[in-house]
């Protein structure tokens, strides 16, 4: 293959000093102890207790005080129960109590792999040739749950990339639950996504509902429903399901002081507690010149997967929505970043194996989808995949994807789709585009690179990748070289 691959000695290990501080909660009888012990003392103890416990963990987070206060709302239930009058407390007693409910997580101890890359929203005061980035990384620290973080970075005229430092004051957004359910719609996902087994029907229980409704409005009524029904414990499963898929849609914001590298996506919902993964980010041009940056990844409750889209505009504020639609079943979607012929564009892999291409009048909703490719070459066997949305050319859609041969290798390939029809495969790359080297195979899953998105730069392929599911870095390619390899690759196959 007449291509070269300039790999780069950058390297985006995990750094476990990036610390977030989450909510600790055992059971109500383990929480109640607590909050006795801590009653049981004076106020000249909280006040010496809590100072040194703001002194000790102050720098370390970003405004830690108001997440002590935060967690003691969490547990303001207890106090019913304990009878206490919660608003006789002092703001130092709240505090304390806050802070045993509260605990550090590294986010990405374990690993910081399978980025993704895209241009910056700003643009502004960059040299001739360079362009400022965006990175997504999947960090993952303890119990190896994932979340979305975020780098910003500026490429020069030679592909160079730095990065700058990274921020060590995370900030978890502010959730919000306001997406407004479609009724209808959404009891089409329902009964793609659960079993009701005639148990209870979609139907049945949003009867009462307006045709749109908050997700407050659904978990008030079924609250109440549960409350004045007669329901079955399998029946009442059921209706926890119901408001598990709907927790799935939610907005988040955060701070306008908060750098990009401090700007951490953890887990909103039930149905992404166990980790957010492997995010392929595109940045979207809509027909009237509007941009925004879509991000599909799979939400994942330590059972079930949930397909999500994520979108943004600023990288400020985000709002998440599950996908619908009988194609929606597997990881691995990417959006193309523009409509082609009036209809969104996907590449997915719904079986598991294969390479399928999609469209649809609507970016939540997929309902078909055609095969596109099937594993041709030893390397492949296992299954192919997309390594992130197509990059447009003038030749066409550049397609960098992932490959899985013998010994569960993954490695990287390339794929030209037809610019007007990419349904048209009209170039395909016989041998690898990239294998793992020495470097690269030893790591939390042996033998795997993998990427969940490109970037083309000064007439080069910028592709980020990971490194045995561990830590990342990035090679640049040619991209004359690679077409030219491309469009050999499709001459042979049309003399075959």
């Amino acid at each position: 293959m007449q291509v070269t691959v300039n790999r780069n000695d950058v390297i985006f290990p995990p750094d476990p000093k990036r610390i977030i501080a989450r909510f600790f909660y055992l059971s109500d009888e383990r929480g109640m102890d607590v909050i006795g012990r801590v009653m049981n003392m004076s106020e000249n103890e909280i006040d010496i207790f809590i100072k040194r416990v703001l002194r000790d963990f102050s720098k370390r987070h970003r405004n830690i005080s108001q997440v002590f206060e935060n967690h003691f709302e969490k547990v303001r239930h207890l106090f019913d129960k304990l009878k206490i009058d919660v608003d006789s407390l002092s703001l130092h007693r709240k505090l304390l109590i806050g802070s045993y409910f509260t605990h550090e997580f590294s986010i990405e101890s374990a690993a910081f792999f399978n980025p993704s890359i895209v241009e910056h929203p700003d643009q502004t005061e960059l040299e001739r040739g360079n362009k400022r980035v965006v990175l997504s990384f999947r960090a993952t620290g303890e119990g190896h749950i994932s979340s979305l973080v975020f780098r910003c970075g500026i490429l020069d005229q030679n592909n160079y990339l730095t990065l700058e430092p990274a921020g060590q004051l995370l900030d978890q957004a502010s959730s919000s639950l306001k997406y407004v359910y479609n009724k209808d719609f959404f009891i089409e996902r329902l009964k793609e996504t659960l079993e009701f087994n005639h148990v209870i029907t979609p139907e049945s229980v949003l009867d009462k509902l307006n045709s749109e409704f908050t997700y407050g409005e659904l978990k008030y009524y079924i609250v109440d429903l549960k409350k004045k029904s007669k329901y079955t414990k399998a029946q009442k499963l059921v209706l926890d399901q119901i408001l598990w898929l709907a927790l799935s849609h939610y907005e988040i914001e955060f701070s306008l002081d908060t750098a990009l590298s401090e700007r951490v996506i953890f887990p909103v919902s039930k149905s992404e507690k166990n980790g957010i993964e492997d995010a392929r980010f595109v940045r979207f041009t809509d027909d009237n010149g509007e941009v925004t940056y879509y991000a599909t990844y799979t939400a994942y409750d330590g059972m079930v997967i949930l397909p999500k889209l994520i979108e943004t505009q600023s990288f400020y504020k985000f709002k998440s929505s599950a996908i619908h639609g009988e194609i929606t079943s597997n990881k691995g979607m990417a959006l193309f970043p523009r409509k082609i012929n009036g209809k969104y564009a996907m590449l997915c892999r719904i079986d598991g194996v294969n390479n399928y291409i999609a469209f649809s009048d609507n970016i939540n909703i997929w309902r078909t989808a055609k095969l596109l490719q099937e594993p041709k070459y030893p390397w492949e066997f296992m299954q192919i995949g997309n390594s992130g949305s197509p990059l447009e050319t003038k030749e066409g859609w550049l397609v960098i994807t992932h490959a899985v041969g013998a010994m569960r290798e993954y490695v990287l390939g390339a794929t030209l789709l037809d610019l007007d029809n990419p349904e048209k495969v009209i170039g395909r790359l016989k041998t690898p585009l990239i294998i793992p080297n020495e470097k690269e195979r030893e790591g939390y899953v042996p033998n795997v690179i993998y990427s969940c998105g490109a970037i083309i730069h000064n007439n080069h392929v910028v592709i980020p990748y990971a490194m045995s599911d561990y830590a990342s870095t990035y090679a640049t390619i040619n991209l004359k070289e690679l077409i030219a390899e491309l469009c050999k690759s499709s001459n042979q196959m049309e003399l075959f």
